[in-house]
């Protein structure tokens, strides 16, 4: 098959797959159906403080994996519900940053300079015009150099890495991670260190159990999903639990301020906001394209860059729309290129990005990574068919986004008011019961309620929780990618420090790990 056969294959499976229903004659693709249920879902649980796309995500995922089953056929319809979810609770989150300046996000902070004042000067329905369009037009700037960076960079790495350089590559990576996420290195790699420890339990290439202390209940290993949930969504639930009982409700509700009924967003205003939006894209998507940074960085970085380029009467953080755009810009363009390092090189490069590669772990028949992009002529490759599905998922939820998540938005401020106590222990039911779904087994809870309990005290120490969760993830790929590397060395016991670009990859670790120390003790 060639390229464009592959492209179109892909736009097939997605648009003229099996049909959910009929419609007067027509039938509804179910990955179509599954598209728009998940973007309309995430702008509602994006625009409710305490939620999030990543929590929507790891609650719905083992659901979705027990209605579709684990046939190759529930790939596109699991990703197409993801997908949209992460589209739409990144448009959602800047609901209640700029109506009740409550970001829902850290990256939503920054929207809540300027989206909060412009509500405070009657100008709500401006604002959340002019997020949602920095919003679309950022994440339709990162999706279009993921189509295009994702393959070529696989092709690159499987033409030029073999087993050493890639097993380096994977320790560039996750030192990259824990060295950037969190306040500090040290604790970022103590973080890996422990998701590498858990995944190594009961599990490996040997055919006898690894510290498992002789019990059944260890030797097959701790289920990926389990600790997953409870690290990212449990440890949450538990930190919002104390920070509910230890708050004091204020009973004085802010007075209401009267908005202009004029709420249009005109051709000249928006072309005002390109050059902000245009920066603020380029820079998230840069950004993004780094495994581990995270959209907070790109909206921070975003701002910033804005207010240097800032010369209007209204000032930044006080009511500018330039300032809404850029922020909202900028942690939008992260979510497409993150996928960049998912596709072309199998690690995950933010929350939502891991959900994506659970799906493909969970159901087979999909795993990320160089060979995903492998054109063949004499054979079809189905994950190269999948891969364009994905693709062809996205920019039909760029599309709802463009057509109707403005309207969506507006709909959706009443959801900032629904109350902790209200929300969260509705959340934690919801993710216990969706993680017994998923494993029907007791043990799966007990794995979960276990790691919630280690998230809540890396949350207390201030310890991040995503290098964990990518460590975890990637052990398995390391140890076999070593094991590899030292087989084909002749057991050569300095076999990553054979090859030239190996060493360059090594190097890299240490030296991102000194610079980011160095950075952050000066702070």
């Amino acid at each position: 098959m060639s390229v464009f056969e592959y492209v179109w294959a892909g736009v097939l499976a997605v648009f003229l797959g099996p049909e959910a229903f009929n419609i007067f004659g027509f039938g509804i693709p179910i990955t179509v159906l599954m598209i728009i249920s998940g973007f309309l879902i995430g702008i509602f649980v994006g625009a409710t403080p305490g939620l999030s796309g990543p929590f929507l995500m790891a609650v719905s995922l083992p659901i979705l994996i027990s209605v579709f089953g684990f046939t190759p056929d529930a790939l596109l319809p699991v990703f197409g519900f993801l997908v949209g979810v992460m589209k739409g609770s990144t448009v959602g989150g800047a609901v209640p940053a700029i109506l009740f300046n409550t970001p829902g996000t850290p990256d939503a902070l920054m929207t809540t300079l300027d989206g909060y004042p412009m509500t405070k000067s009657g100008q709500a329905g401006k604002a959340l015009r002019v997020a949602h369009f920095a919003s679309a037009s950022g994440d339709t700037f990162s999706d279009i150099v993921l189509f295009t960076c994702a393959p070529f960079l696989a092709i690159a790495v499987e033409s030029y890495l073999g087993f050493t350089e890639k097993a380096a590559l994977i320790i560039l990576s996750l030192s990259f991670v824990a060295a950037v996420v969190g306040a500090s290195p040290l604790k970022g790699l103590i973080s890996g260190a422990f998701g590498i420890f858990f995944a190594s339990i009961g599990t490996g290439e040997d055919n006898y159990s690894r510290l498992s202390f002789g019990t059944d209940f260890l030797a097959n290993g701790i289920p990926l999903i389990s600790a997953v949930l409870g690290v990212l969504i449990l440890g949450e639930v538990f930190v919002s639990f104390e920070e509910m009982w230890h708050e004091r409700r204020d009973a004085n509700a802010p007075p209401e301020v009267p908005q202009s009924t004029d709420n249009s967003l005109s051709f000249a205003e928006r072309r005002k906001l390109l050059p902000y939006i245009g920066v603020s894209a380029f820079l998230g998507t840069c950004i993004g394209a780094l495994p581990g940074i995270g959209s907070t960085l790109a909206a921070t970085l975003g701002y910033a860059t804005g207010q240097k380029m800032h010369k209007g009467k209204i000032p930044f953080g006080k009511g500018a729309p330039e300032g809404v755009a850029a922020t909202e810009a900028a942690n939008s363009s992260v979510s497409g290129a993150n996928l960049i390092p998912v596709l072309s090189l199998g690690i995950p490069g933010n929350v939502g990005a891991v959900f994506l590669i659970l799906a493909a772990d969970s159901i087979g028949g999909f795993n990320p990574g160089p060979s995903v992009f492998r054109f063949t002529t004499e054979e079809v490759n189905p994950e190269l068919i999948i891969a364009f599905g994905l693709f062809a998922s996205m920019a039909f939820a760029n599309l709802l986004n463009w057509t109707i998540g403005a309207h969506f938005m507006r709909m959706v401020g009443i959801m900032t008011k629904v109350p902790k106590p209200v929300l969260m222990p509705f959340v934690l039911l919801l993710t216990l019961t969706a993680i017994y779904v998923q494993e029907t087994t007791f043990d799966a809870v007990y794995f979960m309620l276990f790691f919630g309990v280690i998230g809540y005290l890396m949350r207390k120490l201030a310890i991040p929780a995503l290098p964990f969760v990518i460590a975890f993830i990637l052990a398995k790929t390391l140890e076999t990618t070593i094991r590899q590397a030292f087989a084909v060395s002749d057991a050569d016991p300095f076999f990553l420090f054979k090859s030239p670009l190996s060493v360059v990859f090594l190097a890299l670790s240490i030296f991102v790990i000194v610079f980011f120390s160095r950075g952050k003790n000066n702070d």
